[in-house]
């Protein structure tokens, strides 16, 4: 299992990508949102009051998303950051939350995550 440090760094890399994602996204739409980085929680808050939360959790190494349409948790495998259930790969996943959410269309990469 990799480290408590390891994975710290591996999630906020992911977050801070997430962030440059939206910024890039909401430099060419007319999409109100609203999102914020704090403390390994990146909040996302759309025109009509909901919320997309991403945020790290330690104790599972593992990448969380809470969305209008459930809860997803992401953890690394093959390289990427994998839904637990799913398999689906954390930036396709929250690309299409973000869109059912807020209308706003995001280019998100594959998110490299740490080795497990």
């Amino acid at each position: 299992m990799i480290t408590e440090s390891e994975f710290v760094a591996a999630a906020d890399r992911t977050l801070a990508a997430i962030g440059e994602a939206l910024d890039a996204a909401l430099a060419s739409s007319d999409v109100d949102l609203d999102w914020s980085l704090n403390d390994g929680i990146l909040e996302i808050e759309c025109d009509d009051g909901s919320k997309l939360i991403v945020n790290r959790h330690v104790p599972n190494r593992e990448v969380w998303v809470a969305a209008r349409s459930g809860g997803f948790h992401f953890r690394p495998r093959d390289g990427l950051w994998r839904d637990t259930r799913s398999g689906d790969e954390l930036g396709a996943a929250l690309g299409a939350l973000v869109h059912a959410q807020a209308g706003l269309t995001i280019a998100l990469p594959a998110l490299v995550a740490p080795a497990a």
